[in-house]
């Protein structure tokens, strides 16, 4: 029996690098593209059994791409749609299309395994067989630092937005507690930065429900007030709640922003961690 077939389009080298190495590891025939138009005319030639499509490339985007695929009459093929930014309508569109979806975050293989077991369950063995993140070795993927920025005040967002921008991470933003933890569950952030005042939840009621998940509890916080904290309060803000820090810095808004950053870069970097509860 031949080998399966897996189309990999993606416009970063790195990850194109880094997931058709681990895919051919597996036992699968692996075939590559740069860019949307080029996966959309190789699919189309080829007939993959499958294709991992990004969904920000040049020439054409790979949610257009994969819909021209789809279509009515168009190709009998799996689609994992792969992004480094969630948006909720993206997900949307790819459950209504069958589409399954993957984040580039520290969870990206798991969520790419996972799909894989699921189209070709008569690989699994294989597929199991292959469970670490894609870090060393010929199958490298770097990942970007990513800050989750929550705030009620889109213009606090936007500044801190772009100077976190202009140090090479990645930011999201969140204008409230409830939005953040869905983000911060979906896309594994390496720090969230948060105003301590906000409707629908402050800051601790935002870091209480971080530390009760699993998949969150380890997340540094940094957290930002208008005015000062009081002492009680800051030490509330940091105590250790069920075995994990709480708040790691706090800043007040007219804060040194070169401290701010400092404080973030060396989370980002994995200089210092929050210790898990053994």
């Amino acid at each position: 029996m031949s080998a399966p077939v897996i189309l990999i389009a993606d416009d970063d080298p790195a990850v194109l690098a880094a997931l058709s190495a681990r895919c051919r590891k597996i036992g699968f025939e692996v075939d590559t593209a740069t860019n949307g138009l080029q996966m959309l005319l190789k699919a189309r030639r080829k007939s993959p059994d499958l294709i991992i499509v990004d969904i920000n490339m040049p020439k054409l985007d790979g949610l257009t791409a994969s819909f021209h695929l789809l279509e009515p009459g168009g190709l009998p093929v799996d689609v994992i749609v792969v992004t480094g930014v969630t948006c909720e309508e993206t997900l949307e569109r790819c459950e209504a299309m069958g589409m399954f979806y993957a984040c580039k975050c520290e969870q990206f293989w798991h969520h790419i395994s996972r799909a894989l077991t699921e189209i070709f369950p008569q690989m699994a063995e294989a597929i199991a067989e292959h469970t670490g993140p894609l870090i060393a070795g010929p199958d490298v993927l770097p990942i970007r630092p990513r800050v989750l920025v929550v705030d009620d005040d889109e213009q606090v967002g936007q500044f801190l937005a772009s100077r976190l921008k202009k140090l090479g991470i990645e930011v999201l933003y969140a204008p409230n507690a409830a939005r953040a933890l869905r983000i911060a569950a979906g896309q594994y952030p390496s720090v969230v930065v948060t105003d301590y005042h906000m409707p629908e939840g402050d800051a601790d009621f935002l870091i209480m429900r971080l530390r009760s998940s699993r998949s969150t509890a380890q997340i540094p916080v940094i957290v930002l007030s208008g005015w000062e904290i009081d002492e009680v309060t800051a030490k509330l803000l940091k105590r250790d709640i069920l075995g994990y820090s709480g708040a790691i810095a706090i800043f007040k808004k007219s804060f040194d922003v070169q401290a701010l950053f400092d404080t973030i870069q060396q989370y980002c970097t994995g200089e210092s961690r929050p210790d898990a509860a053994v």
